[in-house]
């Protein structure tokens, strides 16, 4: 972190050497020294540092200077820098000017020339000031920040990537925060410009998205390997485990993901009924310590990228992504999983992301204080998600079609919502339409056989399962509702007999294409749980192994 400045200003060259050699020889541990030699020179250095954000903590600057004088100076710093501490550099015959412009000018005080010994005349006095500016001061945030608007699409989009990656970042919201119209009038942009987001290193990036975004935080590659062992197509658990296992075990391992990591469990506030993990642990938390782990065994990652189609060549698998780049690989594992479907009532296109959230959405978790939120869906998804909110909503209900949550969620999740006061389920009910101009205002409800309007800052949705397989039509063989087909499926119903063309039987887990596998969610079969995708993205790799053998 950058120092704060001390900086000196006087037209005489032996005054301003002896300012710049007693505040070093005393302040140059904790501070940064910078001296300029004219008021207007002083002017320019002030609004630069302005412009680079940097920290003023004094100025001291002469009376007497050509061009502008010391209180005209002082007057542009309190402008410029509202919280810096003003010293007036004066001379005997001018005391009575200094003291007048403590009032006119807000000045914190005067000091008269010479001021020799330091040690009495100089150090006492500026280390009282700097010291209530310490007390005062609150530091700068450092790291990347977020500027937008809270009911832009495009601005929740960007949160959630950044979270999902684990990035640190401040949010300010352009309409609510007077640092945000500074920050974005300072760097040279407009509102039309937004969401802005202004890296550590002052890099600007204006409305950028997730593939800008990616390549500047270094997620995404842009050297790849002639020839991979395996491709592993989706970064959720079974993903995750499909490269940390398929790295360990030497084999040349690339991992595509077009969101971020974790998939749909990426973004669960607490998973408690994971093996190991007594406490439980975050979504994004379980997904971070695996994708660390594959990139410590040697997995590479491209993300946040999309793959476009899959076609086999010559027996190897060319895998083309919607930036037109082709990657060939011996053997590929599908782990694309699944999205929540959207729930088609009126007003729910225009409110998505206004208001209207598929998934947990925990960046918008802080927005909802005290107010009252409404999901519909009966999973584990959809209760960890409002265990999560109801620590900060006023009220969170629960919108599902039956009679209880039994059938669909786990017993432990069902025992804390009930003992969480402000969490309310509405059974027999249903959202029938979503209401408001730029953002969610209130959702219509037909609450066991009565419609009702009620107030809503925010509604979040968890149906059904929807597989990510569309780009995959007519490649590899997948059941009537989308969902990939493996293994012994191919050979025992007579619908698919005739997909499977190699001598022997499919591995387990291999789709109708010799060489692809699919794992998770996205397989017809599978658990919908984290171990079991966990484990079946580890056993992908072992008939991988298999396949690369023959």
């Amino acid at each position: 972190m950058k120092k704060p400045i001390l900086l000196a200003v006087d037209d005489d060259p032996q005054v301003l050497a002896a300012i710049d050699r007693d505040l070093r020889a005393e302040f140059r541990q904790d501070y940064r020294v910078l001296r300029v030699n004219s008021g207007p020179d002083a002017l320019e250095t002030l609004r630069e540092l302005k412009a680079k954000e940097e920290t003023l903590a004094l100025v001291l600057a002469d009376q007497r200077m050509p061009g502008l004088e010391g209180v005209e100076l002082l007057t542009h710093a309190r402008q410029l820098f509202p919280d810096a501490k003003r010293v007036l550099l004066t001379a005997y015959a001018d005391t009575e000017a200094a003291v007048r412009a403590i009032n006119s000018a807000r000045l914190d005080h005067y000091l008269m020339k010479p001021w020799d010994p330091p040690e009495q005349l100089l150090y006492p006095t500026l280390h009282d000031l700097l010291g209530a500016w310490q007390r005062e001061h609150k530091p700068k945030y450092n790291g990347l920040r977020l500027i937008g608007f809270q009911w832009s699409p495009l601005s929740h989009e960007l949160k959630d990537f950044l979270s999902g990656y684990l990035v640190g970042y401040q949010w300010l919201d352009y309409e609510t925060s007077p640092e945000a119209q500074e920050l974005v009038a300072l760097k040279g942009y407009q509102s039309t410009d937004l969401p802005l987001v202004i890296a550590a290193d002052g890099t600007v990036l204006p409305n950028p998205d997730k593939a800008t975004l990616g390549k500047h935080l270094g997620l995404t590659r842009t050297e790849l390997q002639a020839m991979y062992d395996v491709v592993v197509v989706g970064a959720g658990p079974s993903g995750l485990a499909a490269a940390v296992y398929g790295a360990s075990e030497g084999l040349k391992t690339l991992i595509i993901e077009r969101q971020a990591p974790g998939g749909q469990a990426g973004t669960s506030s607490r998973i408690e009924n994971y093996l190991g993990f007594p406490t439980g642990l975050s979504g994004a938390e379980l997904a971070h310590r695996a994708w660390a782990q594959a990139v410590r065994l040697g997995a590479e990652f491209l993300a946040p990228q999309e793959v476009a189609q899959l076609c086999v060549q010559d027996g190897y698998k060319v895998l083309t992504l919607v930036d037109g780049t082709e990657i060939s690989t011996k053997a590929v594992v599908l782990t694309t999983g699944v999205s929540y479907r959207t729930l088609d009532v009126p007003g729910i296109d225009r409110l998505s992301g206004a208001g209207v959230y598929y998934g947990a959405a925990r960046t918008e978790a802080r927005s909802c204080d005290q107010q009252d939120v409404y999901i519909v869906g009966g999973g584990n998804s959809a209760g960890q998600a409002a265990m999560y909110l109801a620590t900060y909503a006023c009220k969170v209900y629960i919108v599902i079609r039956g009679a209880s949550l039994a059938a669909s969620m786990s017993a432990y999740l069902i025992e804390q919502i009930s003992q969480t006061d402000n969490i309310e389920l509405l059974p027999f009910s249903q959202v029938k339409e979503v209401c408001g101009q730029d953002h969610l205002e209130a959702v219509m409800l037909d609450n066991n056989g009565t419609m009702e309007k009620r107030e809503a800052r925010a509604l979040f949705v968890f149906i059904g399962a929807k597989p990510c397989t569309e780009w995959l039509a007519g490649q590899v063989l997948c059941d009537t509702k989308g969902f990939l087909l493996t293994g012994r499926d191919l050979v025992t119903d007579a619908r698919y007999k005739t997909a499977w063309k190699k001598g022997r039987e499919p591995f387990l887990l291999e789709t109708c294409v010799p060489g692809i596998f699919a794992a998770g969610d996205s397989r017809a079969g599978a658990m919908a749980r984290v171990a079991s995708a966990v484990g079946e993205g580890s056993m992908a790799i072992k008939f991988v192994h298999q396949y690369l053998d023959e």
